[in-house]
């Protein structure tokens, strides 16, 4: 870098700079008193960025700081800064991976030599692809050399010492987009990712948790070994987990049953153990709560104890002999002390409550749990009581038609009965009326069963409604009694027999039923039926009903029962439905 310049201290400075030690045209020390050890002139402080080590282009330095740039010798070229009042070049964004550099603006007299010597301080090269047309793509080894090179765009170029329009020009670097680039970029990302995903796992295998051992095949050895854990109460779980598996395995077969059936009787005698243990555990929690609300009521007495003294220190007596600072401290200690003792009166209260809303949930539990066993009972007597009744009555069916054959036989034969015979008959008769009496009483149970079913429910219902019926009372006692004359639409026992019968024939037909359907079924009914009428409630027959008679009573009771029309067109149809329980709410 020995080229004659016309100014020896424009050179030096310039050197000096540069960190060089600055030279004459014969290679001579200009200045004496440059020190090669600092790398700059003594008494000169530096005034460029660019420092030794770094090649000719300084680090990345922030867009907002401006940078001076200075001259740039170098062996065939010299470089110019461009006027730093300029905005700086513009750039295209830069591809990902970007390690090649456009370079244009280059002097047509430029070689791939001095194109070298310019970015070589820049980092490796790898390629360059000069063209014809004054530019070039430089391709260097690593990301960072391309800032380096693009500190170059903006400098004019002058070869040598020459003037001429052909040995000068302007840089302008920019990044470039190569498919190389691209490639060893994508395969970078992709390691990246493999060592990510690798990471991952093993830090996923890291945080699992351990496996549990591997369960060993079943044998009468390994039967023995199981069977010997199972009765020690440290090694319960694994041996239990270990006959889950061979179970589930499916090693139970007719040679292995009885070890398994003993293994699954000593998990069976754990139970017990089981059990034990909660009940001391559910004891202990007892004894801790109790020592817990003793040990609380003794901190209440405590509070009230400094409570009193408070009070009793705020009297006149004692009172006018503190001081103000005195009294406004044992003021603000008396209200923490109430409001803490107040809390914890609060918790003691609570706990109580809860105890006895437990023990009245557990009084409620017993007698609902009572009466359901009671009902279930009863509920089942009488099931068994009608199957017995219904078996009765088909064994009497059996003899009555046994009696008629023996008889028709005896009116074709036109003689005399055999003693035999006679004697069959008897029998027959005799074992006839014993099961009808015992018809009868088996009849007379069953009624009395269901009668005390009944009564039990009618109970739970009183007990249910006792409540609104209370309040109901109440208020009516409070209203002023008006006692209208109201006519009964009832106006025989017959008709609320029919009222009754018909009520609950609707109830089971939500949809209603057309006058046609209610009277006849109420003419099919028989006095032989199981929903037979008793003779206690009627003395006339039931049988003929009229429909005229039957729409009156219905219409009459306009609170019980409902007239609706359904259907469209030629299938529109009258039909009465039941709505007692609609009246009784509206009453």
């Amino acid at each position: 870098m020995t080229l004659p310049v016309s100014d020896p201290a424009a050179w030096a400075t310039a050197m000096n700079n540069l960190g060089m030690a600055p030279l004459g045209i014969a290679g001579q020390p200009i200045l004496p008193d440059f020190d090669p050890a600092l790398g700059m002139m003594t008494g000169i402080p530096p005034i460029t960025p660019m420092m030794p080590g770094l090649g000719i282009v300084p680090p990345p330095i922030p867009p907002d700081m401006p940078v001076a740039k200075e001259i740039i010798h170098c062996k065939s070229c010299t470089l110019f800064p461009p006027n730093p009042n300029l905005p700086p070049p513009a750039t295209r964004e830069r591809p990902p991976g970007c390690k090649t550099v456009f370079v244009g603006g280059l002097p047509e007299n430029g070689t791939e030599q001095i194109i070298v010597e310019v970015f070589e301080q820049c980092g490796e090269i790898i390629a360059i692809r000069k063209s014809k047309k004054n530019f070039c793509h430089i391709r260097f080894a690593e990301e960072y050399m391309v800032d380096k090179a693009l500190y170059l765009s903006g400098y004019r170029i002058r070869l040598g010492s020459s003037t001429d329009k052909k040995d000068t020009g302007r840089l302008h670097v920019d990044f470039a987009q190569a498919r190389d680039d691209l490639y060893e970029w994508e395969c970078k990302q992709r390691m990246l990712a493999r060592e990510e995903r690798h990471r991952r796992r093993m830090e996923e295998e890291r945080m699992r948790p351990p496996s549990p051992p591997p369960v060993v095949h079943y044998s009468d050895h390994e039967c023995s070994i199981v069977a010997e854990k199972l009765k020690d109460d440290s090694k319960f779980s694994e041996a239990v987990q270990t006959l889950l598996t061979w179970i589930e395995r499916g090693e139970v077969n007719r040679r292995s049953a009885n070890h398994f059936y003993s293994m699954i009787q000593s998990a069976n005698s754990h139970v017990r153990r089981l059990v034990n243990e909660k009940a001391t555990h559910e004891k202990e929690m007892e004894e801790a709560k109790e020592k817990f609300k003793q040990a609380l009521s003794g901190i209440l007495i405590q509070f009230e104890q400094i409570v009193a003294v408070y009070h009793s220190a705020s009297k006149q007596k004692a009172w006018d002999h503190f001081t103000k600072a005195q009294r406004k401290n044992i003021s603000v200690w008396c209200k923490q002390a109430e409001e803490i003792r107040n809390i914890h009166n609060d918790e003691l209260m609570g706990i109580r409550r809860e105890e006895e809303m437990e023990m009245s949930d557990d009084e409620i539990e017993e007698t609902t749990e009572t009466k359901e066993t009671e009902e279930s009972a009863l509920v089942s007597q009488a099931e068994a009581l009608k199957e017995e009744n219904d078996s009765l009555r088909w064994q009497l069916d059996a003899y009555r038609n046994e009696v008629e054959l023996l008889k028709q036989e005896q009116g074709k034969a036109h003689r005399e009965d055999d003693p035999n015979k006679e004697q069959q008959l008897k029998l027959l008769q005799q074992a006839l009326q014993g099961m009808q009496q015992h018809l009868l009483k088996v009849q007379e149970e069953y009624k009395k069963k269901e009668a005390e079913l009944d009564r039990i429910k009618d109970d739970n219902l009183q007990q249910e409604n006792c409540g609104s019926r209370l309040c109901a009372s109440s208020q009516e006692g409070e209203q002023p009694l008006e006692k209208t004359a109201v006519s009964n639409p009832v106006k025989s026992e017959r008709e609320a027999l029919l009222v009754g019968i018909i009520s609950t024939f609707l109830h089971v037909h939500p949809f209603g039923a057309s006058i046609e359907y209610i009277c006849s079924y109420l003419n099919r009914l028989d006095n032989k039926a199981s929903y037979q009428i008793p003779s206690k409630l009627t003395t006339s027959p039931l049988l003929p009903i009229s429909t005229s008679d039957v729409e009156s009573l219905m219409s009459r009771l306009q609170h019980t029962f409902r007239q609706e029309m359904t259907g469209v067109g030629a299938s529109l149809e009258k039909r009465w439905k039941f709505c007692g329980f609609e009246g009784l709410k509206l009453t």
